[in-house]
């Protein structure tokens, strides 16, 4: 396995995480699904890649999809 086409950071379990952000999107778009795919990714890697800072970016576009389904639900 090439570390460009399969990064140990990005695989557990047998399971690679960009399968599981498909997984995690598959009926999302837009923001939600960008947001979302972030947060999967950055907690799947935390422990294996940058640790805190991973967390952080992870609660980074968690607040941000919550902020955007708020605002949404203050539309309705």
């Amino acid at each position: 396995m090439s570390n460009v086409d399969h990064p140990s950071h990005y695989n557990a379990g047998g399971v690679e995480c960009i399968d599981a952000m498909d997984a995690a999107c598959a009926n999302l778009s837009g923001l939600e699904a960008i947001c979302t795919s972030q947060v999967v990714k950055y907690i799947w890697r935390w422990k294996l890649k940058n640790g805190l800072e991973d967390l952080k970016k992870c609660r980074w576009y968690l607040d941000r999809l919550i902020t955007h389904l708020e605002r949404q639900a203050g539309q309705s």
